[in-house]
């Protein structure tokens, strides 16, 4: 593919990572206190919806992914880039308009069963790059996902301080409907169907697969990562306005703390994405995973907003070297089952976006919130043992 093209696609997709995980990161920290504007139930109520609103997309998303990779591998990835950014521009600008709790609720349902844009994108990128270029690519386009989750907190925090809730959706919508369209005129995909592959099952998938229990462990980090991630997404205001002393600014501060891991992750990823090209995903990725242990640690001890949204900021370290280590080391599977392979892969990611926010919520409520951050070290820890396990097949 000539480099004009290459490069085009590149730009064109990061704007696609950054707008999807903007919406998400706009809206996200601050949904218990807009579920608290549509219906003032109690915090106990209050803490288990949020989760369960956060969680749903993420279920929806598991449960279809397998089906759209399927599709994927058949139709092309660019394809399945526009049916994602397409549904959700209609679904994230119709909560704008919802009236209750369950509206919302339903709505992040549809969203997450027809979702994929940047595992597509992943796949369509790693499809066009060349190996030895990979890991700098993918943590290229790493920093459009991380980007949008850095400036969407710091966005969304500013909007619902002085203009509400509600115009984010419509923002986000807005925005999703362009990357629509600019993904259908300017991505290219020179794209055919193996028909040799194309109705292999999941059995037959792994077995072309070489050294699948590596991928397995992979696929294992990246739902262990959402987990550890998003325990303290959803309930992110309520820890930030039970740190601070007064109610008002927790919208604003809110949206400092969920940022603070993006700012790191935007400032080292491409770093770390030419360093897996020298040294390879594996020691990058332990890297990561024991660094993330360190930095949750701390978290728990956290009584000041600033400390938590620092130790936060290092986590950012740590996500920039997981997230293009276990791309980049899924991306070694043929090219033919790309899309498969990455659809299983957000499956996994999608079942952790479902344990975290569950776990955090019931942590929160049963020993308070200062319990997340430990869960959080746990899985990490539980993590790094699985990953060494298959340090051969690495």
């Amino acid at each position: 593919m000539a480099k004009r093209t290459f490069r085009i696609n590149l730009i064109v997709l990061w704007i696609g990572c950054f707008i999807t995980n903007l919406g998400n990161s706009m809206t996200m920290p601050f949904l218990p206190l807009f579920f608290r504007q549509l219906d003032p139930v109690n915090t106990k109520t209050l803490t288990l919806l949020s989760g369960i609103a956060f969680s749903i997309t993420f279920l929806a998303k598991a449960i279809v992914s397998p089906f759209w990779g399927r599709l994927s591998d058949k139709k092309g990835r660019k394809l399945m880039c526009i049916r994602a950014s397409g549904v959700m521009a209609l679904t994230i600008t119709t909560i704008g308009f919802a009236g209750s709790i369950w509206q919302v609720i339903v709505l992040r349902a549809i969203q997450g069963a027809f979702s994929g844009y940047i595992n597509n994108a992943t796949a369509l990128l790693a499809g066009i790059t060349s190996e030895d270029h990979r890991g700098h690519a993918l943590g290229l386009l790493a920093t459009g996902s991380v980007s949008g989750t850095l400036v969407g907190p710091l966005i969304g925090g500013v909007i619902a301080e002085f203009w509400g809730y509600r115009l984010s959706f419509y923002i986000i919508g807005f925005c999703m409907f362009a990357i629509t369209i600019l993904t259908l005129i300017f991505v290219k995909e020179n794209f055919h169907a193996n028909t040799s592959s194309k109705q292999l099952g999941i059995l037959q998938t792994i077995k072309s697969i070489p050294h699948p229990k590596y991928i397995l462990a992979m696929m294992i980090t990246t739902m262990f990562i959402q987990v550890a991630v998003t325990t303290i997404t959803p309930i992110i205001s309520l820890i930030v306005g039970h740190m601070m002393t007064s109610s008002s600014g927790v919208s604003l501060m809110s949206g400092i703390v969920a940022a603070a891991p993006g700012i790191a992750t935007l400032i080292v990823a491409e770093r770390f994405g030419r360093l897996i090209d020298h040294v390879g995903p594996y020691k990058v990725l332990v890297f990561g995973l024991i660094f993330a242990m360190i930095c949750f640690i701390p978290m728990g001890f956290a009584r000041s907003v600033w400390l938590l949204a620092f130790l936060r900021f290092l986590v950012g370290i740590s996500d920039a070297a997981l997230l293009p280590s276990v791309q980049t080391a899924m991306a070694q599977v043929p090219k033919e089952i790309y899309g498969r392979v990455f659809s299983y892969s957000q499956s996994f990611e999608a079942s952790g976006d479902i344990v975290g926010p569950m776990l955090g919520s019931f942590f929160a409520n049963q020993f308070g919130y200062s319990s997340i951050f430990f869960a959080a070290a746990a899985v990490m820890l539980l993590n790094f043992v699985i990953v060494r396990a298959n340090r051969r097949q690495a």
